[in-house]
């Protein structure tokens, strides 16, 4: 996406839950060994012992709305993109989401991208804007208005945000922006430009050789992708996967690029906010290969978070929009992949002066 007429994000929210789930008592409990707590990094992740994944969600999407000084009704557009169950066997969280906020005028979208979804729903919404504006003639005085809303919550006996997956823990929590085209002259963040490259071949990493069942959970009490990641690497083996996964952090990131008219060496990218995976995740391969082609710092933004499902590129938003702002003119890379695979960086840049 290189959006025209172009998109601004107006405001990000991003909701934890205040109680916490302890990486030495996942241990003690035998969910984790001591060397997988050292790789994944995280003392502890946000817990939600109450709020469901939608709430969480439209209460981050409240925040963001008054932040962005928008009402519900004028929103056009309402993505909501989620990595794990919303609460309901057959339901619409995005159309709950657009209820809980008064936007009754907008059409409400479902993104299931698994953890890369949040990145998707950026990508979607600010392509439907653009388009709407271009409809409206891109007068700057009449902004088209979206909502992009992610939410997870990781709770047991169906999942365990320590061992249900290797090099990463889960951590719950709600996230909201609010986009608009054209951009504002008060805009705190232009969308320069986002790419998605995705690998299909590699969708049987998380399926492995398991049947197809007739209900959740059916072959397993809880969501086990150690299970299917092993099964895939003993038919097929680890180097596939490394070699595609290298070329895509490098392949997004040259295409991201171009699209925004920069080099890797341009002195405006001041950040690249890094996946929220764990430790030996992003030192295995993304720290590596991204260090050989920018100059910009490389922050590791999960190390209290967690990986948040589909929620890692917007929360990214919310710190470029909190205490890690970007100084007049900078630029920022903010990068996700997810189960597919699927990988994304989204280029945002600070007004000058």
């Amino acid at each position: 996406m290189t959006p025209s007429p172009a998109v601004g994000i107006e405001a990000a929210a991003v909701l934890l839950p205040e109680d916490r789930d302890r990486a030495e008592a996942a241990v003690e409990a035998g969910r984790l060994t001591p060397r997988q707590a050292h790789e994944v990094g995280h003392r502890e992740l946000p817990a939600s012992r109450g709020l469901s994944a939608p709430d969480m969600a439209a209460a981050a999407a409240d925040e963001a709305l008054r932040g962005a000084r928008v009402d519900g009704k004028e929103l056009d557009t309402v993505c909501h993109a989620w990595m794990y169950y919303q609460g309901h066997d057959l339901w619409s969280p995005a159309h709950y989401i657009a209820h809980r906020v008064g936007a009754h005028r907008a059409v409400p979208f479902g993104v299931q991208q698994v953890c890369n979804g949040g990145a998707a729903a950026i990508d979607l919404v600010g392509a439907r804007l653009a388009a709407r504006a271009r409809e409206h003639g891109g007068a700057p005085g009449a902004p088209v208005w979206g909502l992009s809303t992610t939410g997870d919550r990781f709770s047991g006996p169906g999942f365990d945000r320590w061992a249900s997956d290797y090099g990463v823990g889960y951590g719950d929590g709600g996230t909201a922006l609010v986009l608009r085209s054209p951009v504002g002259p008060r805009t705190p963040l232009a969308v320069l430009a986002m790419a998605t490259v995705a690998a299909p071949e590699l969708e049987a990493m998380h399926r492995g050789s398991d049947a197809f069942a007739e209900a959740a959970r059916d072959l397993r009490p809880r969501v086990d992708m150690r299970a299917t990641k092993r099964d895939y690497l003993r038919r097929h083996g680890g180097e596939g996967f490394a070699r595609v996964n290298e070329e895509s952090i490098v392949g997004v990131t040259e295409a991201a690029l171009r699209r925004a008219g920069l080099e890797g060496s341009d002195g405006r990218i001041r950040r690249a906010l890094l996946p929220r995976f764990g430790r030996k995740t992003l030192e295995g391969s993304w720290i590596p290969l991204l260090r050989e082609r920018l100059r910009a710092d490389l922050v590791d933004v999960g190390a209290d978070t967690g990986h948040l499902g589909a929620g890692d590129t917007p929360a990214g938003v919310a710190d470029l929009l909190g205490g890690d702002r970007l100084e007049p003119g900078g630029v920022a890379l903010v990068y996700s992949a997810g189960a597919g695979f699927t990988w994304s960086c989204l280029v945002v840049q600070a007004p000058p002066r």
